[in-house]
């Protein structure tokens, strides 16, 4: 059943008024965010809100006392006081406008430094979250509710929060202006405007529960737009002619996203234009009633003047307090979204044990899997069943096996990067699940098969291998030559300061067996116990190959490797080869027991070299 939040059925009454309440309970954390953003801004706000509620209903006061001045004068009486209540409103009025303006000001600096407070926040919680979180679906669409307006959603609701204070004190001082001419106006206030507050609240929930619903699909019109803009896809793009194809798919879905919000768009203007007529309404059948006292006598011009004026911000008053409690609603639902995403669990690679063990500091590593099974979190399927292996330090283990045969997520487990469903890795002789992750992956190097070709410098991308030493230009340049990356970084016009990749000014683009050497000579940045190889020499041809293992063997010769790799040239150079299929180790040996074993290893050798023939 899918939750409240994500359900198109419309909520109850009562299930609105759960979750109000629940979102409420998210004020203090929301009051502690905006504080430690911006706190002088915070509180500069609400000074000014403050201030200026108290302005409206002395501007009001002083507007009758200027009409009943005037009409005194005009019998006669003393001109000078209708000049210096003149004088008193023009006072107010600079002190409103300074006021209005201050806010202004502090909204938008709280608004720019608030707004990176919860980036970061949100940025920060991505460095803390686990591999499966990334490799989950559901997880992108709550990422993608939470940042898509979580860093201005805060300071609205905290704005609203101080905006609904303004509102209700400066009803209060109408009310006391209201009382002395027609206590029952301000219940005809109240009564007109409750219809537009219950409306505004019900479209707010929908709109928000209507962008919740979009959180896929709007994931897909943004890789549609990725595919249609990226430098890495244009190749296939143009050459299979998919432009037309992918932007009608896109615009499928702007249309579809465009005849929800037009709904939506067209009841809220429904509900507003009968709602307005409503308010319209009581205001003016409460006009006639004024006037005709006023015409009778019974109250001064002033008074008259003061009623209409009061009455009118009074409705406008109590609409924007209804509206602000409305928005509250609206605010707190999105606001949710931030915190769900913040609050999220991510003490899956925490130690089991504390103090968290420590395998003994060496050259090389023993690693050994125990009757490992594994499969993905949401799928029963075994993608790793029973897997015993064991490497001695220094040892090099190459994995072969067809695509899907566990190879890739075998390296996964090793790096901790999910645990095993069953069965034990220990790494030294300890299990991996008792050791700091930190403390693990800083003593392996790894080059995936997927590496990130980072749009950094040259040196950069390559001191990315181990932080700390990213402005070691020594180390980097001895990487640099460990990796084999001396032609590329050579032939660079600013050499290791020169920007790699194309999407910054004056960076420069490198083929794909380039841009491996680099990755590779970060891979060599760290003075790694285990070099993990995920098909490194994908991209190169015969020659680089065949010089990048000669430099591995001497590299790693005092290391435990592991390589995956389907070139079986190069596989043949590992002390042993495990042989992996349908998630088991099918074959264990080295190259010449494998081929005499003629089994799935020799058949897949011997396609391989008839290619070559």
């Amino acid at each position: 059943m899918a939750p409240p939040l994500l359900s198109k059925a419309r909520p109850s009454f009562r299930e609105r008024v759960r979750l109000t309440v629940k979102y409420l309970r998210y004020l203090p954390r929301t009051f502690a965010l905006v504080r430690d953003s911006s706190r002088g801004f915070a509180v500069g706000i609400v000074v000014l809100l403050l201030g200026q509620a108290f302005l409206p209903a002395a501007l009001a006061w002083v507007g009758k006392l200027i009409v009943d001045a005037v009409v005194v004068a005009a019998r006669g009486g003393d001109r000078s006081r209708v000049l210096r209540l003149v004088v008193l409103e023009l006072g107010l009025m600079v002190l409103s406008t300074t006021l209005s303006r201050g806010q202004s000001l502090l909204r938008d600096l709280m608004r720019t430094s608030l707004g990176n407070h919860v980036n970061t926040m949100i940025l920060e919680k991505a460095t803390q979250l686990e591999l499966k979180h990334f490799e989950n679906a559901a997880f992108y669409d709550k990422m993608q509710n939470a940042r898509r307006e979580a860093s201005s959603r805060p300071l609205s609701l905290v704005l609203e929060i101080a905006s609904l204070v303004q509102q209700l004190i400066i009803l209060a001082t109408y009310a006391v202006l209201l009382a002395r001419l027609s206590p029952w106006s301000v219940l005809v206030i109240v009564a007109a405007s409750l219809p537009s507050f219950i409306a505004e609240a019900k479209l707010s929930g929908e709109s928000f529960r209507l962008n919740t619903w979009r959180a896929p699909e709007g994931r897909r019109q943004n890789y549609l737009e990725w595919i249609l803009t990226r430098d890495s896809h244009v190749k296939e793009v143009k050459l299979f002619g998919l432009g037309p194809m992918v932007l009608q798919r896109y615009k499928d879905l702007y249309a579809k996203f465009y005849l929800e919000d037009r709904k939506l768009a067209l009841r809220k203007s429904i509900y507003g234009l009968l709602l307005g007529a409503l308010s319209l309404l009581a205001f003016y059948g409460s006009y006639v009633y004024m006037a005709l006292r006023a015409a009778a006598g019974f109250i001064s011009l002033g008074d008259l003047t003061l009623y209409l004026s009061v009455f009118r911000q009074g409705q406008t008053s109590i609409q924007s307090a209804l509206t602000s409690i409305g928005s509250l609603y609206e605010d707190g639902l999105f606001v949710s979204n931030l915190y769900e995403y913040l609050d999220m669990e991510t003490t899956g690679e925490a130690p089991r044990v504390h103090p968290p063990l420590s395998a003994p500091r060496a050259r090389s590593q023993s690693i050994e899997f125990r009757n490992v099974s594994f499969h993905y979190p949401g799928s029963d399927k075994l993608v790793l069943q029973d897997v015993t292996l064991q490497l001695r330090p220094g040892e090099k283990l190459a994995l072969v096996g067809d695509n899907g045969a566990g190879k890739s997520t075998l390296i996964k487990l090793l790096l901790r990067l999910y645990d095993p469903t069953g069965g034990a890795i220990l790494y030294g002789g300890v299990d991996l699940r008792d050791m700091d992750p930190r403390d693990l992956r800083d003593r392996v190097g790894v080059l995936f098969q997927d590496f990130v070709k980072y749009q950094f410098s040259a040196a950069e991308n390559i001191g990315l291998g181990w932080v700390p030493s990213i402005s070691d230009r020594p180390r980097i340049e001895r990487a640099v030559d460990q990796g084999g990356a001396r032609p590329v970084i050579d032939q660079l016009p600013q050499k290791l300061d020169t920007m790699l990749g194309g999407w910054f000014e004056e960076g420069q683009e490198l083929s794909g067996g380039q841009w491996q050497k680099i990755a590779l000579a970060r891979a060599f940045m760290r003075e790694s116990e285990v070099l993990i190889l995920d098909e490194p020499t994908a991209a190169l041809d015969a020659e680089a190959e065949h010089e990048l293992f000669v430099r591995l063997q001497q590299l790693a010769a005092d290391r435990t490797a592991i390589l995956i790799s389907h070139r079986f040239s190069t596989v043949r150079q590992a002390d042993r080869i495990a042989v992996l299929q349908g998630g088991r180790v099918a074959e264990l040996g080295t190259h010449e027991e494998l081929l005499q074993h003629d089994g799935r290893y020799a058949h897949l050798f011997r396609l391989q070299a008839a290619g070559y023939a």
